[in-house]
């Protein structure tokens, strides 16, 4: 570990299970590095991802944002397009944007939003996004026909959350600039999205462990029946 890292353990009091907006003042007094980290949340949950009845997942705004600005590719045709352009998306095209990832392995974006006539064509290059996470999908909110909704909340700070293969969901949510109260609300809003989704199948303890940290931070451990 590094002499930063160590500092940063010693902060935290171990096997203690702290309330969530002291956790997150004290990943805010984690030893500071040269760019302005993300605070991300940890949450285990008590459901088997590998049955169909038992999948978390879905998209939601954080109310006060991200802190991070991303770019946006639109897959669209005609008037679609057109709104794609007015709502602020980074790039739009149809085909012709298809072939340039295609052909020059262009990865300039953080997320592609497409209308479903365009899904044929992607179909085409599903081997190169899939791997990236870069694939359009009805349930994330980017195969849709509402392009101006879909920029917009990609723009406002919209997340996805969904199960890893452990039952863990990792999401960021906003800045240490941000501030604790910015990031407390951050938290609670995605926490009760999560609790809401609760799958119907799911038996005994729903919310398992959650923990916050920063980029470059250790693991602060919150209770979860709080």
């Amino acid at each position: 570990m590094s002499k930063r890292m160590i500092e940063a353990a010693k902060l935290v009091e171990k096997g203690k299970l702290y309330d969530s907006m002291e956790a997150i003042e004290l990943a805010l007094k984690m030893p500071k590095v040269k760019f302005d980290e993300t605070l991300e949340m940890h949450i285990k949950l008590g459901v088997d991802g590998k049955q169909a009845d038992q999948q978390v997942r879905g998209v939601m705004v954080l109310p006060n944002g991200t802190g991070k600005s991303k770019k946006v590719l639109v897959l669209a045709k005609g008037e679609k397009a057109e709104l794609a352009k007015q709502a602020g998306a980074d790039y739009v095209g149809d085909d012709d944007m298809i072939q340039k990832i295609q052909s020059q392995n262009w990865f300039d974006y953080d997320v592609i939003v497409a209308t479903p006539d365009m899904m044929a064509s992607l179909g085409r290059i599903a081997k190169i996004l899939g791997p990236k996470g870069l694939m359009p999908n009805p349930k994330s909110g980017t195969v849709t026909m509402d392009v101006t909704k879909a920029v917009s909340d990609i723009k406002a700070g919209k997340i996805e959350y969904r199960l890893d293969k452990n039952n863990v969901i990792h999401c960021p949510i906003g800045k240490v600039s941000f501030g604790a109260e910015k990031l407390k609300a951050n938290y609670d809003a995605l926490l009760d999205t999560i609790v809401k989704a609760k799958p119907a199948a799911a038996k005994g303890t729903y919310l398992k462990s959650i923990a916050v940290s920063t980029t470059m931070g250790v693991g602060i451990k919150i209770n979860p029946r709080q």
